[in-house]
């Protein structure tokens, strides 16, 4: 059996994937009630007598690889020299407060996030808006053997697939439908959140995150194959960052702060993966037992979510047109009907750029230089 990462060992019973979609696609981590309730706040970095004050970030899981522009934004000092007189980054997880709840009540300014957990809170009520996206592809896959290869999604029909329950199995049926498929094309088969079960044939493929499980069984000399959601006409973007109405309403000066230093960690992190790794493992992950080897391929795999054509042209975290209409798009076929208005809120972003032009060619040399992503 492959050795785990921090994200499995913490995860039990709840993996990652099932805790994130069943918030996002089943209920609003709160509740709606309590949710709501706490959106009448003003949620916004705990002040000082001097600057911003102390800057909340809700996190999406715990503290691994994958908030590296965040280890970067505070041990270069991004964070205070953009006004803040600290950061304090909150770990999340299977039992963790997710980012809307913890922005909505005022714990954090800012929470990464994602457009199938955000939208149902907004569709509830809450006052939220999304402002920037990490990721400009979600990390969904499915993950096959060499030996038994699924390139694609119509390689997928009459073959057993292995899909986590609850708002995972709501994520695959969206791919079914976003590409003309039936549920009757493949056999479902429910598993946890160990690939092992691919490796045995019990199943042919597994719904997976291609900056994960892949890299585990690639660690253990499997050869895997693998093809991205993000590339199959659901492309949802991750780790989105989100805020409340009222901030954008009136704390436009600390979220553009907030902003700047978070383009400022992350071109940093796409550019020095080992770096990334290091501070994962030896500083904010320290408690988690991380491999270094796993999470410096884990973050170059991550730089080929957070590198784009779009991105390197119009800057980090910036989401086009035509990405956010194929974004609301997706969450209809999950069952989600939002329109762009009440989901996005790039303006803050786009005043940021125009205000700091070279931060966009800061990140385009970054780009250029990172390691390409192994196995694609």
């Amino acid at each position: 059996m492959p050795r785990m990462s921090a994200r499995e060992l913490n995860s039990s019973p709840l993996g990652r994937r099932r805790f994130l979609q069943l918030g996002g696609l089943g209920a609003v981590a709160l509740g709606a009630g309590g949710l709501l309730a706490a959106c009448g706040g003003s949620p916004s970095a705990t002040g000082s007598s001097s600057g911003l004050g102390t800057l909340g970030i809700q996190l999406s899981w715990i503290k691994n690889i994958e908030f590296a522009g965040e280890y970067f934004a505070d041990a270069k000092g991004y964070y205070t020299q953009a006004g803040f007189s600290g950061v304090n980054l909150i770990a999340g997880g299977s039992a963790g407060t997710s980012a809307e709840a913890a922005v909505a009540t005022g714990k954090a300014l800012m929470g990464l996030s994602s457009p199938t957990l955000t939208a149902p809170a907004i569709l509830q009520g809450a006052q939220l808006k999304t402002i920037a996206s990490t990721y400009q592809k979600n990390p969904f896959c499915i993950l096959s053997i060499d030996s038994d290869p699924i390139p694609t999604v119509r390689a997928m029909k009459g073959k057993k697939i292995g899909v986590q329950s609850g708002g995972n199995t709501t994520i695959f049926k969206g791919l079914l439908k976003a590409n003309g498929m039936s549920e009757s094309d493949v056999t479902i088969v429910p598993v946890q959140y160990d690939p092992t079960v691919v490796t045995t044939g019990e199943v042919a493929g597994y719904m997976a995150y291609t900056t994960n499980e892949p890299i585990l069984l690639r660690m253990k000399g499997f050869k895997t194959v693998q093809f991205l959601f993000a590339d199959y006409n659901l492309p949802f973007v991750a780790e989105t960052m989100v805020v409340s109405q009222s901030s954008i309403d009136h704390d436009r000066a600390k979220l553009k702060a907030l902003l700047v230093a978070e383009i400022k960690g992350w071109t940093d992190a796409v550019a020095s993966p080992s770096q990334a790794a290091n501070y994962a493992v030896t500083g904010y992950g320290k408690d988690q037992n991380l491999s270094v080897d796993e999470q410096t391929a884990e973050a170059v795999a991550q730089n080929g979510l957070v590198v784009s054509p779009d991105a390197i042209k119009n800057g980090l975290f910036t989401l086009s047109d035509a990405l956010i209409a194929d974004n609301i798009k997706a969450l209809a076929n999950m069952g989600v009907d939002i329109t762009a208005d009440k989901l996005f809120d790039l303006s803050l972003l786009k005043e940021v750029y125009q205000e700091n032009p070279g931060l966009i060619s800061s990140f385009a040399a970054a780009a250029g230089s990172a390691t390409p992503t192994p196995g694609k």
